[in-house]
């Protein structure tokens, strides 16, 4: 939507930073690609009477419009500067989950008190070592930390699910080591056992209705292999 100089009253400026949303990540070749396309808001025929005192016009302000599902050929044809390529190992894994997640963002705490870019629950956090959460939230460091350690430990206490399970179908899913991963990131290892060993009748989901299938079929096929199991796997805080 064009947002008209008109629309915006005296004197009173809103600047919406929206979020793009997951849905418009496809695969191709196993590369994930996600590509933002900008236009800008022409301001430029605002005069100074319409803003308060010493304060700064900028020629134009960026917004995002709405991306499109497109296919490769679109994008290799296309002259397009602002994407994101992310590949189908550890980093396209983590950064995709977190978008689903928090869409990216470290300083967030859902309605249920989860926290930063990757949602971690507060007990879950202790168990990795960090008991300062105010620090965790305002620290992207000590979140990809423990979003690793998280993997690790998950990993480990998985790993006879993730070798005995891993390429048989279950509701219709393929199931893969990557999928059951970020399923437990979502259920907890416990869960995920749960739901493989029951064949699926056992769903789980979260406090917004996300269930594991979910998960596993999201997630699936990205390489984990440079992540090794490590039983009790803590961050490192400095």
């Amino acid at each position: 939507m064009k947002i008209k100089p008109e629309h915006i009253p005296n004197n009173i400026l809103y600047i919406c930073f929206l979020l793009l949303d997951m849905k418009f990540i496809f695969e191709s070749n196993s590369i994930r690609i996600l590509i933002f396309f900008f236009l800008f808001l022409d301001l430029t025929s605002f005069s100074s009477s319409d803003f308060e005192d010493n304060s700064v016009l900028p020629n134009s302000f960026l917004i995002y419009n709405q991306p499109s599902l497109v296919s490769n050929q679109i994008v290799e044809e296309t002259n397009i500067n602002n994407y994101i390529i992310l590949d189908d190992c550890f980093t396209g894994f983590k950064e995709s989950l977190a978008f689903k997640e928090s869409r990216g963002q470290y300083e967030v705490t859902n309605s249920f008190g989860y926290l930063g870019k990757y949602q971690f629950g507060i007990s879950t956090l202790e168990l990795l070592g960090i008991t300062d959460t105010s620090h965790f939230l305002s620290c992207p460091e000590l979140q990809e930390k423990a979003f690793r350690a998280n993997i690790e430990r998950n990993k480990w206490k998985l790993s006879y699910e993730i070798n005995y399970f891993n390429g048989k179908i279950i509701n219709g899913i393929v199931v893969t080591e990557s999928g059951i991963l970020a399923a437990a990131h979502l259920a907890g290892p416990g869960g995920v056992k749960r739901y493989l060993n029951s064949k699926g009748n056992l769903e789980l989901s979260d406090a917004y209705g996300t269930g594991i299938s979910s998960y596993l079929k999201k997630f699936a096929n990205y390489d984990l292999s440079s992540v090794i199991g490590e039983k009790n796997s803590k961050v490192q805080i400095h």
